[in-house]
């Protein structure tokens, strides 16, 4: 539980605190001529399978059925805006929850995935910790709580986060008035968690059939790929969390040949979720366009 506590605490650091204090900026106009051409994006090896950000915000809760978790909001609050699709490094902004009265505070839900996520940033120097980090009960489940202010914007945000499927998922609270972050936290109690998932498992790299796929273009960016293996050791559903069309293609026809040893838990095979890293690892350098000559030849993929 400590060590699970301690996960959270180096995870609330990452919160991007700094965007509330300001209105958020107009779209820019494409000028014309100028043809938009999509990028990495998430996609999915079939429609059916719940992944991270497809989660929906109705007019009383936010419901995500990978994580399992159903969160009711308070009356007169609603969804704003839409999140952007996730990061390369696997973090997700999950929904936006605003009140229809205008600055009365916000809730921003997120997550990031412990597999390839980076931890370890701290708040800014004008933010000030109102209580020491704690470890709380809401709903059942236990949280890891934070509590700060910003004496330059006078906001208060308080962060409470917990573990899901090898995801930190974090439930930010920002307003100038602590008794309505207080409102929002006491709606918390009623989520409801439940159901059955995939066993997660970080690192699991015991392959004993492997096909290398085979990057031709687009090949210096980090593609990082969620995995359900079944418990025959197949690979049973593909989650890319950010790639470009033409990678997700090669990838899958080269996983789908792919065979683990079945993970045996309690002395029965079970179905596991892992994370695999293909295309350049985060911060590689690079010399024109090439592996610099000094690093080690990188591998066509890795388990993280």
């Amino acid at each position: 539980m400590r060590a699970r506590y301690f996960t959270f605490m180096a995870f609330l650091g990452l919160t991007s605190v700094g965007s509330w204090s300001a209105a958020p900026t107009p779209p820019a106009k494409v000028p014309a001529g100028v043809i938009l051409v999509k990028g990495a994006w998430s996609s999915a090896s079939n429609s059916t399978t719940p992944v991270p950000e497809g989660g929906k915000v109705t007019a009383r809760n936010y419901r995500s059925d990978y994580f399992q978790l159903t969160y009711p909001f308070a009356d007169g609050w609603k969804e704003k805006f839409e999140g952007p699709p996730p990061s390369d490094r696997g973090y997700y902004v999950l929904a936006q929850i605003d009140p229809v009265k205008e600055h009365a505070g916000s809730v921003l839900i997120e997550a990031q995935d412990l597999f390839f996520g980076d931890t370890g940033s701290h708040l800014r120097a004008d933010y000030k910790v109102e209580r020491p980090p704690t470890e709380v009960t809401v709903a059942g489940r236990p949280f890891a709580r934070l509590d700060y202010y910003s004496p330059v914007t006078e906001l208060h945000w308080t962060v409470l986060a917990t573990q899901i499927r090898c995801h930190a998922v974090q439930f930010t609270f920002t307003s100038t008035s602590s008794q309505v972050i207080d409102q929002q936290i006491t709606a918390m109690q009623g989520m409801t968690f439940g159901g059955t998932a995939p066993l997660c498992v970080k690192g699991y790299n015991n392959v004993l059939n492997r096909v290398d796929p085979i990057l031709t273009d687009r090949r210096f960016n980090s593609i990082p790929v969620r995995v359900v293996i079944d418990t025959n050791g197949k690979v049973k559903f593909i989650h890319f969390i950010s790639s470009f069309p033409d990678q997700a293609r090669t990838i899958t026809e080269a996983l789908q040949q792919w065979r683990f040893k079945p993970y045996v838990s309690n002395g029965t095979a079970v179905e596991i979720e892992t994370g695999i890293l293909f295309g350049v690892q985060p911060n590689r350098p690079l010399i024109s366009g090439k592996q610099d000559p000094q690093l080690p030849p990188a591998r066509k993929h890795d388990t993280t």
